[in-house]
């Protein structure tokens, strides 16, 4: 395959039973041939992002201190503000070009998430940051989880298999600034060649080229939305729970043309995590003789946390 196929969310929202199941075989397809769609019909309207594009860059045009300020120590960058070059793909030595933001979930205080997550961080110089940011999780979370339904008939499962799993779970909305390249990059990248963590990852931001993915030949394909989609792929927590029937793709953020080095980027990906007791354990429907079982068993959270050391966000 090479090109990310397109596909349209309000087909599987419709009454029309025919619709509902084209967008199953649709989005299955193309998870199983390449891990990545292109979605349109989703939750997101103009004016919210619009908004959310406009806070973003009031955030990272702040000062460098003052950014800081939001950088929380001792909890592995899972909200505020993670500074330039310090997350590394795996596998890799040198930091990704980039600097980013984490929204996280909204429990209610007698939630028993409330003392496992984070307190989300509110930036007081910008009082209509953390409000765009709030209301766009929610709106991306709600499209994950329509997506997630379609992905549990075409599994075999029961359509709202999935539901309980992401109620409150520990999934992370990530605006991303790459700004400008000043100097020779030295084998860095915006963002090295990786795979996702988590069960499904809602790209915002990818209209222009930069975001590559690898097909099963092993080539570099341009995975360009259009500017009412959103790009949707499946990350490693999935893959493993249905034996790499569906694919984890890996992907990167290649550094632009030298005449284009000025120019900063934007990309908001929303991570959608479970909550961390569910079993990644493979899919009884997924395995047999053909396919036997490729991972060992493990829970969301006890992945995560394994993942996170690899990135350089938790320190032994």
């Amino acid at each position: 395959m090479d090109k990310i196929p397109s596909v349209d969310l309000r087909d599987f929202l419709s009454d029309n039973p025919e619709r509902k199941q084209k967008f199953v075989n649709e989005i299955g397809k193309a998870y199983e041939e390449i891990g990545f769609v292109a979605l349109k019909g989703h939750f997101l309207d103009d004016k919210l992002v619009d908004d959310l594009y406009g806070e973003v860059k009031n955030f990272f045009e702040l000062p460098t201190e003052t950014k800081q300020k939001y950088e929380i120590p001792g909890i592995g960058g899972q909200r505020g503000y993670v500074g330039f070059g310090k997350e590394t793909a795996k596998g890799f030595k040198k930091g990704d070009l980039k600097e980013f933001w984490h929204f996280g979930q909204y429990v209610s205080d007698d939630s028993k998430y409330k003392s496992e997550y984070p307190d989300n961080v509110t930036v007081d110089e910008l009082p209509k940051f953390n409000e765009v940011g709030k209301e766009t999780y929610q709106m991306l979370e709600k499209t994950g989880k329509y997506v997630l339904r379609a992905l549990a008939i075409y599994l075999g499962l029961d359509e709202f298999y999935f539901d309980d799993k992401i109620a409150e779970g520990n999934s992370i909305l990530r605006p991303i600034h790459y700004p400008p390249i000043t100097q020779e990059p030295d084998d860095a990248v915006r963002a090295a060649a990786h795979g996702d963590i988590n069960l499904i990852t809602l790209l915002m931001g990818s209209q222009g080229k930069g975001l590559q993915v690898q097909n099963h030949k092993g080539e570099w394909i341009d995975a360009i939305a259009e500017p009412d989609e959103l790009m949707i792929n499946v990350g490693d927590m999935l893959s493993r729970h249905t034996n790499n029937k569906l694919k984890s793709t890996i992907h990167r953020v290649v550094n632009p043309p030298r005449e284009l080095w000025g120019t900063s980027r934007y990309s908001i990906p929303f991570f959608m995590h479970p909550v961390s007791e569910m079993s990644l354990n493979a899919l009884e429907n997924c395995v047999d003789e053909n396919n036997p079982k490729l991972y060992e068993d493990t829970t969301a959270g006890e992945f995560l946390h394994e993942r996170l050391i690899e990135l350089g966000l938790i320190k032994k």
